[in-house]
């Protein structure tokens, strides 16, 4: 009896999260350099392309994010617009995507159609777009619309958004092409967007765990940027999402699942384990572990010792107290199970918060990480990974330097680029003018 063809195993995709607009940095660390300087923007883009990686991936702050009405000391002041940033970086690089973040509420789509149409075209088909919403009224006081939308209407707009840009970049030549959509969200006539690049549009990514964030993804993502936080979870949520993509005549290759991971490395798993840790109590510092909680609860918790217990009062769901951070859909319900957990590990304030706020991180020596992943992606909970360095401009270097070679060890991950556009670095369809699907 003679074998079969032997199976090629599954392939890791890998991305590059430029931090910023969370909690992720320690601005402790003397390593830690700036956050607007276009240097650290280079230098963290070239070291994802010297590890082959499939793309950069850039945040959106629209709004200087408050507690208590003043300013959260965790935000970046002046951080520049993402697409004029990656325009810029497409001058010094060479394959690498290049994702922008960029709000479906507050903008139009023809105008972003075409910027980021612009930027696609002059990368050589490298450009992506991380569409996220927003019902948040605070942050919508910079735009004509203010927060105008309920919660349940943002997806309805972001689809109707994506549509109308793929229409756009569909409708694109050698010239300009009159252009017009009509729906329920936009009525636009005018011209086409530039001419197509060789990937023949953006890649478009999608960030959200909810049930309509999934359907979103999977009606009309590319990427889905999501977390969880384990292996299992993290297989049931890839089977939830790729179980959705035939009702839209998709196929589960369409459409990409990679989680956002922190990474901690260590001479020994021991040493790495007391090395993330440490991270992770200089991230929830005692009065970032207050604000935390404070997000959920919606109350001044001021008075509450970081090392001591939950408090025993009700979140209040209708508080103002944060301004421009996402709180919980379901405060009660997040209430609970952090009450819960804490009850059951007998955790503080601090400890519970460091315990829940983190993102799923592959701690241990480079060999017990580059295992880790590939065990992730080929036991389908993850198709890649955005790694979300916790240090600015140099946090992915070790990574590169000593985690890249040993996935390529194992053949799980490219030796050299063999296409030029983000598209084929993906193995999406549709890498040129012909052939692209919805």
């Amino acid at each position: 009896m003679t074998a079969g063809p032997t199976r090629p195993r599954k392939q890791i995709h890998l991305a590059a999260h430029f931090p910023g607009v969370n909690n992720t940095t320690v601005w402790a660390d003397p390593r830690s350099g700036s956050q607007i300087d276009f240097a650290s923007f280079v230098h963290l883009a070239r070291t994802a392309e010297r590890g082959l990686f499939d793309f950069f991936f850039l945040a959106e702050g629209l709004r200087l994010r408050e507690h208590k009405g003043r300013v959260h000391d965790l935000d970046v002041v002046g951080r520049p617009e993402s697409i004029t940033v990656l325009n810029a970086l497409a001058a010094v690089t060479d394959r690498l995507g290049l994702a922008a973040t960029v709000n479906a509420t507050f903008n139009e789509p023809w105008e972003l159609a075409r910027r980021l149409a612009s930027l696609d075209l002059l990368s050589g088909g490298r450009a992506a777009w991380n569409v996220v919403t927003s019902s948040d009224a605070f942050t919508g006081e910079n735009f004509r619309r203010g927060g105008f939308l309920d919660r349940a209407d943002r997806y309805t707009r972001a689809a109707e958004f994506v549509a109308a840009a793929r229409a756009l970049w569909d409708a694109a030549g050698e010239g300009p092409r009159s252009f017009a959509w009509s729906g329920d969200h936009f009525a636009i006539a005018g011209e086409s967007a530039p001419p197509r690049s060789p990937q023949g549009r953006p890649v478009v990514i999608q960030a959200g765990d909810s049930d309509e964030g999934r359907e979103f993804a999977a009606s009309a993502a590319d990427i889905i940027f999501t977390r969880h936080g384990t292996l299992e979870a993290g297989r049931a949520f890839y089977r939830d999402v790729k179980r959705r993509l035939p009702g839209y005549g998709r196929r589960e290759e369409d459409l990409k699942l990679m989680p956002g991971v922190t990474v901690v490395l260590g001479d020994t798993d021991a040493d790495a384990q007391e090395r993330a840790a440490e991270i992770r109590r200089q991230q929830i510092s005692p009065q970032n572990a207050i604000h935390a909680l404070e997000l959920v609860w919606g109350r001044d918790l001021s008075a509450y010792d970081p090392d001591g217990p939950l408090p025993a009062v009700d979140p209040d769901p209708e508080s103002a107290l944060v301004q421009g951070r996402v709180r919980h859909a379901d405060p009660f319900e997040a209430a609970a199970r952090w009450r819960a957990l804490s009850e059951e590990k007998g955790l503080s304030i601090r400890q519970t918060v460091i315990e829940t706020t983190s993102r799923q991180s592959f701690i241990g020596t480079p060999s017990t990480v580059a295992a880790a992943m590939t065990e992730f992606v080929e036991r389908d909970a993850a198709d890649g990974f955005i790694l979300v360095p916790h240090l600015t401009p140099g946090g992915l270097d070790d990574f590169v330097d000593t985690v890249v070679p040993l996935l390529q060890e194992r053949g799980v991950f490219r030796t050299r680029y063999t296409g030029t556009t983000l598209r084929e670095h993906l193995g999406l369809a549709g890498t040129g003018v012909e052939g692209l699907t919805a």
